[in-house]
This record gives C-alpha cells, sequence and structure tokens, in this order.
C-alpha cells in the first residue's frame, strides 16, 4: 500500500516555520514491506520557500499574517499532491494537522489567533474530493490500515 503522507511527519525542514514536526507513531510502519509513504511537501511542491511566512485560510483564500494571497501557490501544490497520488497510485494520505494545505477536519480561522474551526487545507480538500481516504496525525493508526 502506497500513502501519502506530509515530509514534516518524517521529520523533513518543510513548515513554515523551517522546523519539522515528527510523529513518532508511524515508525514501526517504517519497515513494514506492505507499506510505502510517499513524502510530499505541497506548500513547497506549490512554489513556496522554507521558511515562509504564517498563513491561514480565509474562506477560499489562503492568506499571510500581513495579507499577501498565496492562494494559487497552495492550489498548485493541492494539484502537485494529486499528481504524486496519482503517479504512485496512492489510496490514502497521513496529512499534518491544522495546516492550510494539509489540515483535515480542523483549521485555524484565518484571525491567526491560533483558534480552530472546522474545514479542511487547500491540498486536503481536493484529495477527499477524488476519494483519497485523508488521515492526520492525531488520528489513530488502525484506521489507515483498515
Amino acid at each position: 500500500m502506497n500513502i501519502l503522507i506530509s515530509s514534516c511527519l518524517l521529520g523533513q525542514y518543510c513548515r513554515y516555520d523551517g522546523k519539522t514536526k515528527t510523529y513518532e507513531a508511524i515508525e514501526p510502519l517504517l519497515n513494514r514491506h506492505d507499506i510505502h509513504f510517499i513524502p510530499i511537501c505541497p506548500e513547497q511542491a506549490g512554489g513556496l520557500p522554507t521558511p515562509r511566512p504564517a498563513a491561514e485560510r480565509c474562506g477560499d483564500k489562503v492568506l499571510t499574517k500581513e495579507g499577501c494571497d498565496v492562494t494559487a501557490q497552495y492550489e498548485r501544490g493541492a494539484e502537485a499532491a494529486l499528481y504524486v497520488v496519482r503517479l504512485f497510485h496512492c489510496t490514502k494520505a497521513i496529512l499534518k494537522a491544522k495546516s492550510p494545505s494539509c489540515g483535515s477536519g480542523l483549521i485555524y480561522d484565518g484571525t491567526f489567533s491560533r483558534t480552530l474551526t472546522e474545514g479542511d487545507g487547500v491540498t486536503a480538500a481536493l484529495l477527499k474530493a477524488e476519494g483519497i481516504e485523508v488521515f492526520s496525525e492525531g488520528d489513530p493508526l488502525e484506521y489507515l490500515l483498515l
């Protein structure tokens, strides 16, 4: 099984702040021969640098705290992630929670106050629309393996 995964969850320094966010719960799965993780950072794939200004979804747009519209880069990154999903025949994805790109179910509300609201990041929404099961690093792994 090929599973798309946010690169930051595998320890790559690609988060907006230039840091990483490891996901220790998947470590037991890394040595399984029946599971292959396919990493991508949609924000980098969309052309954004690392580090980059924090951004949040504001309705249909993605804006930085300074008000710069980065929607096109987020959409380009989502399309790149979908391309990789199709290329590697992924049916599932583990994406970074709360992210304006990868968040699934809950994302920051666009006020830059760390307030969460129901919704999906740009990449998570596109993958779900294409029938890909999307998980966050907080979801129990047993659901991933079903």
